[in-house]
């Protein structure tokens, strides 16, 4: 978590929402980023979409099991789908997302009955510090 902790600042210095996402298998680092929304103009480059799609890349798959992802905040529903559809084994984030989560808040992605896969889920891993780097960031901009 603490790669993901870097890239989430990594992102706020470039002015985006400073969320990071590292993805995992067999304790090697396949992909880490943050958000880039802004500076690709894209709204679906979160930081869990880009490490997913890289490591697709990387093993030349679109399936990733038995890969692990982290990610400082609470995925969306865009990303909790993703997830899902990637099958990726574990899911590790650290700060709860009240108004845009679909993990623990909000849809509840992983609990319809729609969903295909079901990742195991650890909540509030390095919370204090994925919340203060949000909280920071979000002080500025006001």
């Amino acid at each position: 978590m603490s790669i993901a902790l870097e890239e989430a600042e990594a992102a706020a210095v470039r002015g985006e929402v400073p969320v990071g996402a590292v993805l995992v298998r067999d304790e090697k680092i396949l992909a880490r980023d943050g958000n880039r929304t802004l500076e690709l103009n894209d709204p679906t480059a979160h930081a869990e979409i880009l490490v997913i799609r890289q490591a697709c890349a990387l093993l030349e798959s679109q399936r990733l099991p038995g890969c692990d992802l982290y990610v400082t905040l609470e995925p969306c529903s865009m990303c909790a789908g993703a997830i899902s559809f990637a099958r990726i084994r574990r899911l590790y984030y650290g700060a709860g997302d009240e108004k845009g989560g679909a993990v623990e808040h909000g849809a509840r992605f992983f609990s319809q009955p729609t969903c295909h896969h079901q990742p195991d889920v650890y909540a509030g891993i390095s919370e204090t510090a994925s919340a203060e780097i949000l909280k920071t960031f979000f002080a500025s901009k006001r």
